[in-house]
């Protein structure tokens, strides 16, 4: 695909926009009949939830919440971590690369580009909201059931310190909500060390009135994982789209982090950055 020629006319697209924020036009090879391109959301929020595998969570009784979600929007069935462990994952869906990590090793600072800056850059707007994180603009590694490992806008020199919230400071008025928002739930809620049901529990209680705001407010919630148990399986893992624009169904095309990083910098005319301009945006799961 020819990405240099495409992406150089949407960010040219992109900066007559009135937030510099503009939807990249769909493929000729595709049939608009049926595909559409990526939507621009008013706000999307992107939850990582941590080492379960898909076979873990769809279909089980132990995660009853997560399984009305794939009723409601998008259910990917033959979604795929990159690596293990966890970190690596983290900063890839982030930055297109995992910035020569292999390790959940602390603290890192990268210069890279990612999609936080960008957004803002054209004129958009991210938080990263953390579960236990003990202040804003905290950049210690661990405190308590809070691991700076699970909040990779921390390590990017571009992205400020504003940036890093804790999640008490998630805006309970959703119109509020910066463009995009990343949530990372602490160690226990996000199933790392807590059980699934916890993990179901948690996202019921927390995310549940937005992910209800956002199918009539033109905005997007995605709940993925970082990586399955890492027991030998082949690192498939859950990701729901729920949302306005989102069809409701189940898709069987095989995407990654590096997918879900391409689709957004698509809706928001965006370059794509490293291994995210070889991974086509999701166009199927977008209609009305």
């Amino acid at each position: 695909m020819a990405h240099g020629k495409r992406w150089a006319t949407t960010v040219v697209a992109a900066a007559t926009a009135a937030l510099g924020l503009a939807a990249s036009p769909a493929s000729a090879s595709q049939d608009l009949s049926t595909r559409a391109a990526p939507p621009k959301p008013d706000h999307v929020v992107i939850v990582m939830m941590e080492n379960r595998g898909y076979r873990n969570i769809i279909g089980s009784s132990h995660a009853p919440y997560l399984n009305s979600l794939t009723k409601q929007g998008a259910l990917f069935t033959n979604s795929f971590a990159l690596t293990h462990p966890s970190e690596p994952n983290y900063i890839a869906l982030l930055s297109g690369s995992t910035q020569g990590v292999t390790d959940d090793s602390c603290p890192h600072t990268f210069k890279a580009d990612n999609l936080a800056h960008q957004l803002t850059a054209a004129g958009g707007s991210f938080t990263g909201y953390s579960e236990s994180l003990p202040k804003a603009g905290y950049t210690g590694c661990e405190k308590g059931d809070y691991a700076r490992k699970h909040s990779p806008w921390v390590n990017f020199s571009d992205i400020p310190a504003s940036a890093n919230q804790p999640y008490t400071s998630f805006p309970a008025d959703y119109t509020k909500l910066p463009t995009l928002s990343w949530v990372t739930p602490n160690l226990q809620d996000d199933m790392h060390d807590g059980t699934i049901q916890q993990g179901d529990a948690w996202l019921k209680k927390n995310l549940d009135g937005y992910a209800q705001w956002a199918k009539t407010h033109n905005s997007l919630l995605i709940v993925t994982w970082d990586e399955d148990e890492d027991d030998g399986g082949n690192n498939s893992i859950p990701t729901i789209f729920v949302g306005a624009n989102v069809k409701t169904g189940q898709y069987s095309e095989k995407i990654n982090h590096y997918t879900v990083l391409s689709t957004l910098e698509s809706a928001y005319g965006l370059p794509a950055l490293g291994s995210a301009a070889k991974a086509k945006p999701i166009t199927d799961v977008w209609g009305s």
